[in-house]
């Protein structure tokens, strides 16, 4: 799968820009915050439907625009597809595929696919929880839409049961509504550690093949942690769902007490382990990056496995971060697949892998020799 073009307009710092891209690799080269970022986020939304790093439509239009668009043509298992989003303010967004409306971001994501790799991903080791949640949950929810719609109902009953633990001492009457939160959250909990239990097994096997590769015979383990009482998160979603309510029981006058949900998906995380040992406690910062990279590459071949081709690579100023060997190991491994690279200097990448070079510049793309 490839994107031919791109139409910007009105999103982030983009009044106006277009640009027509490499089904190869593409450098996008530029200035400190002229775009680049914002640019690689177009095109995570219009394979995800969702930003990897706004909370709310509003933040991708500009700050006096009062509709902002994006309009991409590309290729998809063989076909060819014309995307259009449009936001609104005050308004619900539109996606439409190939002239017709989406009425949900399930149904709109996974018309294309991309694996992010950005600075913020070098902290999937060392980093907390909440970074490998984030790492599960941008994936699956382009591997599997239903998830997407199941993730974005969790988070508003969690929001909803946090503020009942909060405020139930000052508005007793709000403990009647618990139980029913209770029930919607372990329901939800138990489809969401499903899919995450099955996306870690094959990230575990696809990275530590890939780890082992790049470190001379390393052993990278990745296992799954959810709350104590589930037993197979691999298992039957109505077995998991029974050993999550468990768990609220046990934990119930705790969370009354701390006012905190103590019992859900919000709590899960990835324990990696290098050679036996717990990689956040005892990897060198060079088993940390050599194995943050080896997650995300095995992310890229996940997706080639499942959809038969494969997805964007998006790489946000990863480069920069890393010495010349994990360059080149990462450089070596994203001949197949259309690839966008962004860096402040843009010859030394550009020679290196013979890619289309773009330059961004206060939110308008040029392409080499313009």
């Amino acid at each position: 799968m490839y994107i031919e073009e791109i139409s910007l307009q009105g999103f982030r710092n983009y009044k106006r820009a277009r640009a027509e891209f490499s089904p190869g690799i593409n450098v996008i080269t530029g200035k400190n915050a002229q775009g680049k970022t914002n640019l690689l986020e177009a095109l995570f939304i219009l394979c995800a439907g969702r930003s990897f790093r706004a909370r709310s439509d509003k933040e991708l239009m500009g700050f006096e625009e009062q509709e902002a668009k994006i309009e991409a043509k590309g290729q998809s298992g063989e076909r060819e597809k014309r995307i259009e989003i449009i936001f609104t303010r005050g308004k619900r967004r539109q996606m439409l595929v190939n002239a017709v409306k989406q009425r949900t971001v399930e149904t709109f994501a996974g018309n294309f696919s991309s694996v992010l790799f950005c600075p913020e991903d070098l902290e999937l080791i060392r980093g907390g929880a909440g970074e490998r949640r984030r790492l599960m949950d941008l994936a699956i929810c382009q591997l599997r839409p239903r998830y997407a719609a199941i993730l974005a109902e969790f988070n508003k009953v969690y929001e909803g049961k946090t503020r009942i633990l909060r405020d139930w001492e000052e508005k007793p009457a709000l403990l009647e509504l618990l139980d029913d939160y209770d029930l919607r959250l372990a329901r939800m909990s138990a489809e969401l550690i499903h899919y995450r239990a099955g996306f870690v097994d094959k990230l575990s096997r696809e990275a530590g093949r890939i780890h082992g590769e790049f470190s001379g015979g390393e052993e990278l383990e990745l296992k799954y942690a959810t709350v104590k009482t589930v037993e197979d998160p691999g298992g039957p979603v109505e077995d998991i769902y029974r050993a999550v309510l468990a768990h609220q029981r046990q934990h119930r006058e705790a969370e009354l007490a701390s006012r905190l949900c103590l019992t859900g998906a919000h709590k899960d995380d990835i324990e990696i382990n290098i050679n036996g040992r717990a990689a956040k406690n005892f990897a060198s910062q060079g088993q940390t990056r050599t194995a943050a990279l080896s997650m995300k590459l095995a992310e890229l071949e996940i997706h080639r496995g499942q959809l038969g081709e494969y997805p964007l690579l998006l790489l946000d100023d990863v480069l920069s971060e890393l010495d010349g060997t994990r360059q080149d190991f990462v450089l070596n491994r994203i001949g197949k697949g259309q690839v966008f690279i962004t860096c402040c200097e843009d010859g030394k990448v550009a020679d290196r892998t013979g890619g289309r070079v773009l330059t961004v510049e206060g939110g308008n793309v040029f392409a080499s020799g313009q």
